[in-house]
């Protein structure tokens, strides 16, 4: 997690979070455009997320559901005035980007290969959104809009061929698992090796569970420069429960992204 020292302007908070961060170290953590993270250095710690109005309310939702089963800090407050903001406790431990879990690549695979074996059998909630539709739609955009940025696999390199592998493939795609979505390194916190919980659950919801084993292989690739832990963390989750023709589809829809 990168840590950059800012100064806050209390009043440009709402006026519900200005006495915690009166007087606290404040640090921006952002890692994307779309919304800008805060982290207040006080009492262990919180994360505080602005994003446009109702663009957290999905992610919310989901922060409340992991931390019921013991998989994410506790959220203190989701308002949506102005601007969606979003307050929670920060998770005890490092993220999985942390030199000491990048210099044992073997551990880390099997740590994370167990962290996700738990979540995906998690009882199914009906209550809780799939993700499928809401992919589809977004590929479909992104091939219609010459958005195109392949991953995963070096062979699929033209959009036609990508978009092709999708479509044909789509049928294969279940919605019937609890995933996170967007299970990279940097969302997953371990204590001493241990997993603490998750975070950044705006992907989160019933799906398949094989964007779970996408994105972290693609994040493990990216993090350490060579795939060569790809077997060996589909080995540690269990070969029984991976296709490789649905790892496809997914790397296809994902250039779309």
């Amino acid at each position: 997690m990168k840590l950059t020292r800012t100064k806050a302007d209390l009043y440009t908070f709402p006026e519900g979070f200005r006495e915690l961060l009166d007087g606290a170290d404040i640090y921006d953590s952002s890692s994307s455009e779309s919304a800008r993270v805060y982290y207040i250095d006080r009492d262990g710690g919180y994360f505080l997320k602005q994003a446009e109005k109702g663009t957290l309310a999905h992610e919310a939702k989901m922060h409340a559901y992991f931390c019921a089963l013991g998989l994410a800090s506790k959220m203190l407050a989701y308002t949506s005035e102005e601007k969606d903001w979003m307050l929670t406790v920060k998770t005890e431990g490092e993220d999985c980007i942390a030199q000491r879990y990048l210099d044992d690549p073997l551990r880390l695979c099997e740590t994370v290969a167990a962290a996700a074996r738990f979540l995906h059998a998690q009882p199914v909630n009906t209550e809780i959104p799939g993700t499928l539709e809401v992919w589809k739609q977004t590929a479909a955009e992104g091939y219609r809009t010459g958005r195109f940025h392949p991953r995963g696999h070096s062979e699929i390199s033209a959009p036609d061929e990508c978009y092709r592998i999708l479509q044909e493939g789509m049928h294969m795609l279940r919605e019937d698992t609890l995933i996170h979505g967007d299970l990279c390194l940097p969302n997953i916190i371990l204590k001493d090796w241990k997993l603490t919980g998750f975070v950044d659950f705006d992907h989160a919801g019933i799906g398949d569970r094989h964007f779970d084993l996408y994105w972290f292989i693609w994040s493990l690739r990216y993090n350490l420069h060579t795939d060569s832990y790809r077997e060996y963390f589909l080995d540690a989750y269990g070969r029984e429960h991976v296709s490789e023709d649905v790892l496809r589809v997914i790397a296809a829809g994902e250039s779309f992204g």
